[in-house]
Formats: structure tokens, C-alpha cells, sequence
């Protein structure tokens, strides 16, 4: 496991840019900051007020898995207590939550593809696989995760997606 670990951290650090000012860095922390839940949380209440009944029923369903899927990533944090990597950047994540395994940016990132594969349109599905792993690889770019932070992460939020949309499924939440 040891090894495992020092790998982590040394492939981690070679994909950091935080430290480096320029336009990677500045693209790195637009799509880092582009999976923050409040962000999400703010787009969908403006799609459910302003959308379609099939747009409102698409809200419901992708709050509701944002919504459980960090409540497990949380339980997850909490349970391994990861501290995250050295940095500066990020300072508001840091505080507020210091535990790294597993990335929820990275679980939300690609939990909502998988929710607009089950609810659509299809552009949104394509457009969100799109930025999904642009939102995971900027989390270790910006040095606020390992890599394997991020693998677990897009693991958690491939499965909460699924089960999300079979709950919806069932309580007859689909668009």
C-alpha cells in the first residue's frame, strides 16, 4: 500500500499546475470550480422554475442524486480521512473540508453524465461526458486531490448515478 501511495503523490504532483501561473492553470481552476454543488444546486432550482415540466422532472432527479452522493462521499471522508495534498490554492475547500478520498467534485462530475443518459436529451448527456473528466483532472491540477482520489470518486459517481435512476425510476420521478 506504501508504494501505492508514493506513486499516487508522485503522479499527482506531476499533473499540478496550481503553482503555475498561466492559461492552463486559469482553465484548471474555471472547471475545478465549475462541479462546486452550490453551483449546481443554484442551476437547478433556476431550471425548476423556469423549465418545462419534463425540465423540472430532469431538476428533481439530479438534485436528488447530488443530494445522496455527498452523503456518501462525506461518510466516506469521514470514515478514511485523507488529508488532502499541500497547497494553497483552494483555501475554501480546504477549510471546509479537509478529507480528500474520495473527490466530490469528481463523484458530482460524473454522476450527472450517467443521470442524462437515463433522463436526457441527448446533447446534455454528450455536452456533460464531455466536462466531466475535465472537472476530475483539474482537481489534482489545482492540488486539492491524489489521482486516486478522483478514481474513486468517478467510481462513487458512476454508481450513485445508476442507483439514482433506478429509485427515480421507481418512485416514477423520470421526465
Amino acid at each position: 500500500m506504501r508504494r501505492f501511495l508514493i506513486w499516487d503523490a508522485e503522479a499527482s504532483a506531476r499533473l499540478r499546475v496550481a503553482e503555475k501561473p498561466g492559461v492552463l492553470r486559469s482553465a484548471a481552476a474555471f472547471f475545478a470550480h465549475s462541479g462546486d454543488s452550490w453551483f449546481w444546486f443554484l442551476a437547478l432550482a433556476v431550471v425548476w422554475f423556469v423549465g418545462s415540466q419534463d425540465w423540472k422532472a430532469r431538476a428533481v432527479v439530479l438534485g436528488l442524486g447530488i443530494l445522496t452522493t455527498a452523503v456518501i462521499v462525506l461518510s466516506l471522508k469521514f470514515t478514511f480521512k485523507r488529508n488532502r495534498p499541500e497547497g494553497t490554492w483552494g483555501d475554501i475547500y480546504r477549510k471546509a473540508d479537509p478529507h480528500s478520498f474520495p473527490s466530490g467534485h469528481a463523484a458530482r462530475a460524473f454522476l450527472l453524465p450517467v443521470l442524462a443518459a437515463g433522463t436526457g436529451p441527448a446533447w446534455l448527456f454528450a455536452a456533460l461526458l464531455v466536462w466531466a473528466p475535465f472537472v476530475a483532472l483539474a482537481r489534482v491540477a489545482m492540488g486539492v486531490h491524489y489521482v486516486s482520489d478522483i478514481a474513486a470518486g468517478i467510481f462513487v459517481g458512476v454508481i450513485m448515478g445508476v442507483a439514482t435512476l433506478q429509485v427515480a425510476g421507481f418512485l416514477g420521478l423520470m421526465p
